[in-house]
């Protein structure tokens, strides 16, 4: 697997991305959403990733900078046909690699809090992320779960 910096133009990663929208619409409240469109993935705060094997999308995931001390992991998402095989942690591994090259000491992230995203809060959990308030411009939402990591 080769995870690399990725500019958001490939017909993959804007498809994967609106497979990722899709869901997030289909499993929440429109108000809950807080995934991001290309638009968003492109601004100078963000970072995003994508890994492959060979020529196949396996997944993608980004950094946002929040202040000079504090990320936010943005669009995690593995591609449907390679759910289960570790792309999600090597993804998050080299989120929190990045993050701590950039000298940040805090990580955060918002994911749903219904079954769907289950597996999602379950590596979080795994790697270390714990439950928070809302953070950044965050409210209260039965919807979302908050986490975080002192890196």
């Amino acid at each position: 697997m080769e995870i690399t910096k990725d500019d958001l133009t490939g017909a993959a990663v804007i498809a994967l991305l609106e497979e990722h929208l899709q869901d997030m619409f289909a499993t929440s409240p429109p108000e809950s959403v807080h995934a991001l469109d290309l638009e968003g993935l492109r601004k100078p705060e963000m970072t995003f990733w994508t890994a492959w094997e060979g020529n196949e999308l396996l997944g993608c995931g980004a950094l946002k900078e929040l202040d000079a001390g504090h990320g936010e992991i943005k669009s995690m998402r593995t591609s449907s046909g390679h759910k289960r095989k570790g792309v999600a942690e090597a993804m998050l591994n080299h989120i929190l690699q990045a993050a701590r090259e950039r000298g940040y000491k805090r990580l955060s992230l918002e994911t749903g809090s219904m079954a769907f995203f289950e597996p999602a809060r379950k590596l979080y959990e795994k790697l270390g992320f714990g439950y928070c308030e809302p953070f950044a411009h965050y409210t209260d939402d039965p919807n979302s779960a908050f986490m975080t990591k002192e890196i």
